[in-house]
């Protein structure tokens, strides 16, 4: 590469870093993106995207076995696991060819290769081209994160997997443990559940999607359940012993310990930064528990250093780190962007059934010191839920009783993690219960529910 000085140079192509880099490009900044493996990071190739695939051939193989219910008739219903995995993948290259569409469009310099910082203002860089150096006036370190791996409880990719492994399986389990009950865990746990595994659940928490508000978790539970799973909860696995073909895992609970034998595992326990080999603490960056601090506009403290996405710290979800990059982006430029408001940003779990969530829990709430109001609408008291055979699921909000502020909502349930978003808007645009009681929601719609578990929270609920 000829010219090697750019205005910004954004390490790692993952939803943030990409979007940063296109957003810079588009008001006017020379840009370089330098990726090490694919563009799309681990959210396009690895996890948000292609896990979304897997599960949609589950929820359709899920339907097809309840053709009967809707008058119709399905014989001989099947699944061929190397096609699903196929069809994943080719989501994936299908969406990582669109961002290098984009680069060229924007007109954003794309580098696939190894990336460190080298002092002020520089990067390094090795392809395998050799190694060459980049000057910048801006960096954006947005590298992501991994799986965690605990001791005892390492990958092999046989016998005991992380999501990577759990996205292209040799094999279909016969005998699952997951463990970890968080979005990735439960996801996978679903996904292979529908497809015939026998699925156990084991989380050291008190509750399944332990992030969730109480009811959410209690009733995703027993819809889990319903559908076969078993679930440990407060109940920690100390390790695995392997062997050929099986493992046997060791539960802790209550003081106990008691064994099981499982033929696969995938561990889901969380994640760490990717913050090795970067220059970061050389260059006077602060990290902690494997990620860089920031201020609330990314910025590390470091003179025209940035750091967006999994890398700088929760929520750990794509969409954050894709307004991260375009906050940031636009910053550099110049502009006066708003900080993220992470209690305003939702998170979504495509489990069967859906969990999504935006906000305080009821618990957290009351801890927060709020009086408040919490309004619950089953999904049976709504005409199109039923209509569609999908009549299990609760949406429930949690208001400020003094100010009428939405203080969160919570969903679970078909299709909640496409309904969130009507209350996302909502607390960003500071609504209060009066302006969403007087907002005309269509009928029929799922999305009547949303209004009624507003009136529920003042008890003016209409169909319950």
């Amino acid at each position: 590469m000829s010219d090697t000085s750019f205005d910004l140079v954004v390490i790692g192509a993952g939803p943030g870093g990409y979007v940063a880099a296109i957003r810079a490009a588009q008001l006017g900044l020379k840009v370089a993106c330098v990726e090490r493996e694919n563009l799309g990071g681990i959210c396009l190739n690895w996890g948000c995207i292609p896990t979304k695939a897997l599960l949609r051939s589950a929820e359709v193989y899920h339907q097809m076995h309840r053709a009967k219910e809707f008058g119709l008739s399905a014989g001989d219903i099947g699944f061929d696991l190397d096609a699903i995995v196929k069809r994943s993948r080719g989501v994936a290259a299908q969406m990582n060819g669109g961002i290098k569409t984009l680069f060229k469009k924007n007109k954003v310099t794309a580098i696939m290769g190894e990336a460190k910082l080298a002092g002020k203002g520089k990067v390094e860089v090795k392809t395998d081209k050799g190694t060459e150096t980049l000057t910048a006036k801006n960096i954006i370190v947005a590298t992501g994160a991994r799986a965690r791996e605990l001791p005892g409880l390492e990958a092999d990719g046989d016998l005991v997997w992380t999501y990577r492994h759990a996205l292209v399986p040799t094999r279909m389990p016969k005998k699952l443990l997951v463990i970890g009950s968080g979005a990735i865990g439960i996801e996978f746990a679903s996904f292979y559940n529908t497809l015939g595994a026998d699925t156990t659940v084991v989380e050291v928490m008190d509750r399944v999607l332990p992030v969730e508000d109480k009811d959410i978790s209690a009733f995703a539970k027993k819809q889990f359940e319903k559908q076969g799973m078993k679930i440990l909860q407060k109940t920690t696995v100390k390790k695995l012993d392997r062997a050929k073909g099986k493992v046997t895992a060791h539960f802790e609970a209550d003081g106990k310990v008691t064994t099981e034998e499982f033929d696969t595992v995938i561990s889901a326990v969380g994640i760490v930064g990717n913050v090795e080999g970067l220059g970061l603490e050389e260059a006077g960056v602060k990290i902690d528990r494997t990620h860089v601090v920031t201020d609330e506009f990314c910025r590390t403290g470091v003179d025209g250093l940035f750091a967006i996405g999994d890398i700088a710290g929760a929520p750990w979800l794509a969409h954050k780190a894709s307004h991260e990059g375009v906050m940031v982006a636009e910053l550099i430029a110049g502009l006066h962007p708003h900080p993220i408001k992470p209690n305003s940003i939702a998170g979504c779990t495509y489990c069967h059934p859906q969990v999504a969530s935006v906000g305080l829990t009821e618990d957290k709430a009351k801890e927060a010191g709020y009086e408040i109001k919490v309004g619950k609408f089953p999904f049976i008291g709504n005409g199109k839920a039923v209509a569609m055979g999908e009549a299990e699921g609760l949406v429930k909000t949690v208001f400020d009783a003094k100010t009428g502020e939405l203080l969160g909502a919570h969903m679970v349930g078909a299709e909640v993690t496409e309904m969130i978003q009507g209350y996302v808007i909502g607390r960003t645009l500071e609504t209060t219960e009066e302006e969403l009681m007087n907002t005309v929601f269509p009928h029929p719609t799922m999305s009547e529910m949303m209004h009624e578990a507003v009136l529920a929270a003042y008890g003016r609920a209409l169909h319950i």
